[in-house]
């Protein structure tokens, strides 16, 4: 059975290791790209959700009289 030499196991993990820098720089990038406008959907999402009162319900709360 034939030994790798040490020198080149080292040479493998250093080109997972760029591999992943640059993985993790593209992701960085689409993010920042990107982020404002995923920003946006969710908002819409949450407001879609929860929706604020309608004009409707704040008249019937408005014209109760106080006292």
């Amino acid at each position: 059975m034939q030994q790798i030499p040490r020198h080149q196991e080292g040479q493998g993990l250093v080109e997972y290791a760029l591999i992943l820098v640059l993985v993790a720089v593209v992701v960085i990038v689409i993010l920042a790209l990107l982020g404002p406008a995923i920003g946006n959907i969710f908002s819409n999402i949450i407001n879609s959700l929860n929706p604020t009162t309608t004009p409707a319900a704040t008249a019937v709360a408005t014209s109760v009289p106080a006292g």
